[in-house]
């Protein structure tokens, strides 16, 4: 089980990168946190298999969405297909997961990496040879097209949100917490690349942020909750 003991090429460790230029000097990638949902569950984001309501066959219809499991080395394009991943409700980091260029095992074959807690989502492309995950939960293909209701807050250690789906655009503003461990950061896409940030920081205390429509994704790690205030 060697590879959970891997860092993630974009962990941030009290590394502050601002913006897309700034994160090609520095790495600014991390998405660690577990899961949870907010308090107020009617408009709190949480990550369920799919983000349907509940149906009569609720157990089929989760069968059907799980695409690989969580342990396991990939071939992409026979044992999985390119396209856009999510795992969820991971309890620790102990997640590990891996996108690579081809099959060596060695550093320089490493595309994009992250240990995880709480939900993750990953893209996978075409020119990707292998995908590698241990200890994740089972990942669920992710359809572009899939209607979801939107929250207005979210849990500050839950992970990874989508944008318009998972979570509303807006500003958001934390409940605070003592040390630097808050991380926050807004993607354009699932691919993990320091090409792949907006922007990002590391707070201590009352963080405030603005999703922006436009962003893909929403990373919060280590920070108190998010309410939406505007």
């Amino acid at each position: 089980m060697g590879m959970k003991a891997k860092v993630a090429l974009g962990a941030v460790a009290g590394i502050v990168v601002i913006g897309a230029i700034s994160a090609t000097a520095g790495n600014g990638d991390k998405s660690d946190g577990s899961n949870g949902s907010g308090k107020d569950s009617s408009a709190s984001a949480t990550h369920k298999s799919g983000g349907k309501k509940d149906s009569g066959d609720k157990k089929t219809t989760e069968k059907k969405k799980v695409a690989f499991a969580g342990d396991g080395d990939y071939q992409v394009g026979s044992d999985v297909k390119p396209g856009t991943y999510r795992t969820s409700g991971n309890a620790d980091d102990m997640c590990y997961w891996e996108r690579a260029k081809d099959a060596s095992g060695e550093m320089d074959s490493l595309l994009a990496n992250d240990n995880v807690s709480g939900t993750s989502y990953v893209t996978i492309k075409a020119t990707d040879k292998v995908f590698k995950s241990e200890g994740c939960k089972d990942w669920e293909a992710v359809d572009p097209k899939a209607k979801g209701t939107p929250a207005s807050s979210m849990d500050g250690n839950g992970g990874m949100y989508k944008v318009g789906t998972d979570i509303a655009p807006g500003t958001y503003k934390s409940t605070g917490n003592k040390d630097d461990s808050c991380y926050w950061e807004r993607t354009k896409d699932a691919e993990h690349g320091l090409n792949s940030i907006i922007a990002n920081n590391n707070v201590t205390g009352t963080a405030v942020v603005t999703i922006r429509p436009s962003d893909a994704y929403f990373k919060t790690t280590g920070c108190g909750n998010w309410k939406k205030t505007a």
